[in-house]
């Protein structure tokens, strides 16, 4: 059953990301900072839930937090600074945006950064066990699912509609078949051309 915020420090955001192991597009995060006694029935760890369901509970979280924000890394930056740093950097940007400063985070992971003085806590498997964290893994996880959905218009042979930009084996055939896109990180290993099984 996923847990409340430590009751005894106020205005705590949970944070987390979507996208860090993807072959192609930006990596995603998400900050939220929820009221207390916050509850849905279907909020879970986003990986677990169906698509249908991470829809309704983000509205839900959009309409009933005390505030959110979502950050966004995109490849290119992925492959200057490295795909854990802009992971970090996705969750300062969704930080800093938040209408309401968080007197401490909850992360999803094992590390993080600081950032702006604000104490933290970081929660391996975090999105499983806190709600607040659970929270952002839904509004990072939609957040970027629909870019992906709009990138896939662009770049139909990628089935990133499906795939996500993740490292299936439909999406390693079809970097063997077409390359890259502009959209593809070139820091990360897309041997495609000498093997598929990576």
């Amino acid at each position: 059953m996923l847990k409340d915020a430590p009751a005894d420090v106020l205005k705590t955001a949970g944070c987390d990301e979507a996208g860090r192991g993807c072959l192609a597009g930006p990596v995603f995060a998400a900050a939220v900072i929820l009221p207390p006694r916050f509850r849905h029935p279907l909020l879970d760890d986003s990986k677990k839930m169906k698509e249908a369901d991470r829809e309704e509970v983000r509205d839900f979280i959009k309409e009933k937090a005390i505030c959110w924000a979502i950050g966004m890394v995109d490849h290119e930056e992925i492959d200057k600074i490295n795909i854990l740093k802009a992971s970090f950097l996705a969750m300062h940007r969704a930080i800093l945006q938040l209408t309401v400063k968080p007197e401490h985070l909850l992360i999803d992971g094992n590390r993080f950064t600081p950032f702006n003085g604000i104490s933290h806590t970081c929660i391996i498997g975090g999105d499983a066990k806190f709600k607040a964290i659970a929270a952002a893994s839904v509004l990072a996880k939609t957040a970027r699912d629909t870019y992906m959905l709009e990138l896939h218009q662009q770049f139909p042979q990628y089935g990133w509609d499906k795939n996500k930009a993740y490292a299936t084996a439909a999406h390693r055939e079809a970097l063997h078949v077409h390359g890259q896109s502009p959209y593809h990180r070139k820091s990360f290993r897309l041997d495609y051309q000498t093997s598929l099984d990576f």
